[in-house]
């Protein structure tokens, strides 16, 4: 009887076997009643569907897609409702979760009850998944009535009680805005409040990573420990090629986060959302080769350098 091959996918290649869990983290997709130009500039609602096209065509089927805030520009009924209709059938074909998290732009009774199918109130929208074993919490970081963020006593309660038992995989906090300084000095103004107890919270758990947004643009760094990472927006992103204190929203550069969390690590790639011309060397008969190699072999077939 002879033993069929592994499929590629099932070869590991180097060091670390493949991620426990992988999330699709995407936002600000800042939608608009009635498709109006936000800005009068920025289709944000053609800008969503290049995103979510892009995110498909990776052919990844993530374990949950995470939004974090800034779903609509002005909270409107219609603007859920449409993006509502523009993501669950991605869901549906990807099989995965969505995760909703509010953003300052929203509003949270029309959130809640035309995204959530919940009772219209000001109550934060916070949630807890079980991705698995991997424990994805949705904090509510929104003050009704303004742009900056706080977490308030009763909801950093809640989250101490949620983090009190350890999950199997760990926890990741998701948020819309970043606990971490910003490059530019306009969203230091609107930044999370009162940080220090925020930490206290989280210190000494099992959270591995922290998901935001807000700033527009993609960037990382640590909060009492944890990694965070930022999504860049999929309406529009800041141009930081400008000096910081003349950076204004460009058309271009949106992209999204596919995060794998392992057993030791959690890391979070930037995926471009653009159409350029592309090489054509590596391809999934390139990878079926590879695995039937020997270690040895594909060292000597891909590593060794050829003068």
């Amino acid at each position: 009887m002879v033993e069929a091959s592994p499929s590629p996918a099932a070869v590991q290649f180097g060091q670390h076997p493949p991620a426990r869990r992988t999330i699709l983290h995407l936002s600000d997709t800042h939608l608009l009643a009635g498709n109006r130009l936000l800005g009068g500039r920025f289709d944000t609602a053609a800008n969503l569907a290049r995103t979510l096209e892009a995110a498909e065509a990776t052919g990844i089927r993530p374990d949950a897609i995470v939004f974090t805030g800034d779903l609509t520009d002005l909270g409107e009924p219609e603007a859920y409702i449409a993006l509502r209709e523009a993501v669950e059938p991605v869901a549906a074909r990807l099989g995965a979760p969505v995760v909703w998290v509010a953003g300052n732009h929203d509003e949270r009774p029309a959130l809640r009850r035309d995204l959530l199918g919940l009772d219209p109130t000001q109550e934060p929208v916070t949630g807890v998944w079980d991705l698995g074993g991997l424990r994805l919490v949705a904090l509510d970081s929104t003050v009704p009535g303004w742009h900056h963020g706080d977490l308030t006593t009763a909801q950093l309660a809640w989250l101490r009680n949620v983090l009190a038992e350890p999950a199997p995989l760990g926890t990741i906090l998701a948020l819309h805005h970043p606990p971490l300084p910003s490059h530019l000095p306009l969203f230091d103004i609107l930044e999370l409040r009162d940080q220090g107890r925020f930490a206290e919270v989280i210190a000494g758990t099992d959270v591995r990573a922290i998901l935001a947004g807000h700033l527009h643009y993609s960037t990382s760094g640590t909060f009492a420990g944890v990694p965070v990472s930022v999504a860049a927006a999929s309406c529009y992103t800041m141009n930081l090629a400008r000096p910081a204190v003349e950076v204004n929203g460009m058309d271009a550069g949106q992209s999204f986060h596919l995060v794998h969390v392992y057993d030791d690590t959690i890391t979070h790639a930037v995926v471009p959302v653009v159409e350029a011309a592309t090489g054509d060397f590596f391809s999934a008969e390139w990878v079926a080769r590879m695995s039937e190699l020997t270690p040895e072999q594909r060292l000597e077939a891909f590593s060794r350098k050829r003068l």
